[in-house]
């Protein structure tokens, strides 16, 4: 079992940034992708951001693309999400998710899940 810890989120005004953190430990961290995810208030969990774990490879969700950057340090085992030019749209609980093999867009592809940090943004 992988455990995932998600850390970094808070109340910001409209226009900041924030970044988030995500932590797991396995044997072979560049064997993993990780994406990130997101959940408002009475909307479904929709995708953010995707790292692949070799490569570096990334992709976004239009609605953040230009925004926010994914990337990943190796030698701490964490990727981390930087959100800038933050918006009330964004307001959500993020979600960290894992899983061995490449980089997927798709939520249910992921088998590790943290369990969110909130995110506030107000205008």
């Amino acid at each position: 079992q992988v455990q995932v810890v998600e850390s970094g989120g808070g109340l910001v005004q409209a226009g900041g940034s924030l970044r988030l953190s995500c932590v797991f430990s396995v044997r072979t961290f560049s064997n993993y992708a990780v994406g990130w995810f997101r959940q408002a208030p009475g909307k479904e969990r929709e995708f953010v951001a995707t790292i692949s774990g070799s490569f570096g490879t990334t992709a976004y969700a239009d609605s953040v693309k230009g925004r926010f950057t994914i990337s990943r340090e190796y030698a701490k085992n964490t990727v981390y999400l930087q959100m800038n030019s933050l918006e009330p749209e964004d307001t959500a609980v993020y979600f960290c998710a894992v899983r061995f093999g490449g980089l997927t867009i798709v939520m249910n592809e992921y088998a590790y899940w943290g369990q969110g940090t909130q995110v506030t943004v107000s205008s």
